[in-house]
């Protein structure tokens, strides 16, 4: 195995440390996964020394984050000169019976906490005690160090693609570089400040040498900024989904059959991604009714996460994402009319250059002083935009072990921005599909309603593809 490496004091990108600042108390910016294994547990020591054997693979796990003095400059990467595997892997057993109920319950704990700042950002327990000769594995990392695509990549690590691991080489033990003094941080940080104008410069340089090039790229990225602006005079409806939040989380989770989406995809000419996003139309819709809120002319907006990640990327840390806003027609009654305007809003926003305008802001804010920065986030994440969160991340199509126990089961989950009350995350793995959604406790006591509900609007668009 060919151990990486990770730049020692590498600086966060204007994006990642954006996760930074929008987080709170009560809006924990992490993301994570619960996953479901077939067949007896491994010992707890077994499980560790196997994780660490791959912890090459992922330098970043780690590292924690580092802070210039007097907030000069983004927080930079560095190597944990204290660093404890045992602390980030957690030992626990469910309660009997034992049931996805227990399973949910422990999950809801382990979201409601925020990770220790002070430390490498991610956590990951052993369960057992799940009913079925089964047991679980909760994975939580800070959405600063990792997004849904990279995750995949990097998820992957810790499993085989055959139930005999394979061979790990011997590593040389782990040695952290030296912590830098406030000194060196305020002298990295005073030099980047430094080196702006310089990198600026640069990309002037550039356009001088290739202008036609250079110009083209800026008119895309001055349309795709219009694109953004129009956001603002067309805000998002006020809907029971958009309160204040507490730190407490509630998560669903809810399966589907990969098939039954390509199903309607291939019916009806659209995307996969087309017809999760009118599944969740079609729930909120009655979810919404149920909550005594009229739906007539009523059209949610859905903050809908697109990698921008090139093939060469996949498996580097940090985010490479842009989010456009797609349109969730819950006034809409017709289930195949609901896909028809969902399909069509969707090639819309690929066609307009919605996508690039978010991508050149999160480029400008790698330039951004944090307080600049900060506020650009809140923006980003502003309830004016959006009315919740729902990603759509493809998985691998070939079952993965883990110290030859077949992973069943994936569930992705999110995390709510300040005033959402919901999230739906889906990731598609080995023909299936899984949903998990994750909300505020107080918000959504009702949070199966949704999640039974994505059953329900996916079952009624099957049904019309067998109609004549």
């Amino acid at each position: 195995m060919e151990e990486l490496t990770t730049p020692h004091m590498d600086r966060l990108t204007g994006l990642d440390a954006s996760f930074l600042t929008n987080e709170n108390e009560a809006s924990h910016m992490h993301i994570g996964a619960v996953l479901i294994f077939d067949g007896e547990p491994p010992a707890y020591r077994d499980f560790l020394a196997h994780v660490e054997s791959r912890l090459p693979l992922v330098p970043r796990y780690r590292q924690k984050l580092a802070y210039p003095p007097m907030d000069i400059g983004r927080p930079l990467w560095v190597d944990d000169d204290a660093f404890n595997l045992a602390f980030h892997m957690r030992h626990t057993a469910l309660p009997s019976p034992g049931t996805e109920r227990e399973l949910i319950t422990l999950a809801n704990r382990v979201f409601s906490q925020s990770l220790d700042r002070e430390k490498p950002l991610w956590e990951m327990y052993l369960v057992e005690g799940l009913e079925g000769d089964r047991f679980a594995v909760l994975i939580k990392s800070h959405h600063a160090m990792i997004d849904g695509v990279s995750g995949v990549d990097i998820g992957t690590v810790i499993f085989d693609l055959t139930p005999d691991p394979e061979p790990v080489e011997r590593v040389e033990p782990w040695e952290p570089r030296r912590s830098p003094s406030e000194y060196e941080l305020l002298g990295q940080s005073a030099g980047e400040v430094a080196g702006a104008p310089l990198r600026l410069s640069a990309r002037a340089l550039d356009a001088v040498r290739n202008p036609q090039q250079i110009a083209a790229k800026i008119g895309e990225g001055i349309e795709g900024l219009a694109e953004i602006a129009k956001q603002f005079a067309d805000p998002a409806p006020d809907v029971p989904l958009n309160t204040e939040i507490t730190p407490h989380r509630r998560i669903a989770l809810t399966r589907a059959s990969l098939e039954d989406l390509k199903t309607v995809k291939n019916h009806y000419g659209t995307t996969v991604n087309d017809v999760v996003l009118a599944t969740v139309t079609g729930s909120l819709r009655n979810w919404l009714i149920n909550r005594g809120v009229d739906v007539d002319g009523l059209e949610l907006r859905a903050l809908v996460p697109v990698s921008v990640r090139a093939e060469d990327e996949h498996g580097a840390l940090g985010n490479r994402l842009a989010a456009m806003r797609g349109l969730l027609p819950v006034y809409e009654s017709d289930p195949v009319r609901r896909l028809e305007i969902v399909s069509a809003a969707m090639d819309g926003l690929k066609e307009s250059k919605q996508a690039l305008g978010a991508e050149v802001i999160a480029r400008l804010n790698d330039f951004a002083p944090p307080t600049l920065l900060a506020q650009s986030g809140r923006l980003n994440f502003s309830t004016r935009l959006f009315n919740l969160l729902v990603t759509n991340v493809p998985g691998p199509q070939i079952p993965l072990y883990m110290l030859g126990r077949e992973m069943s089961e994936v569930f992705p989950i999110p995390f709510l921005a300040e005033n959402h009350g919901l999230a739906v995350a889906v990731i598609s793995y080995n023909g299936k599909v899984d949903f998990g959604l994750l909300g505020d406790f107080d918000a959504m006591p009702d949070i199966e309603m949704v999640s039974e509900g994505l059953n329900e609007a996916l079952a009624e668009l099957v049904a019309t593809c067998t109609e004549d």
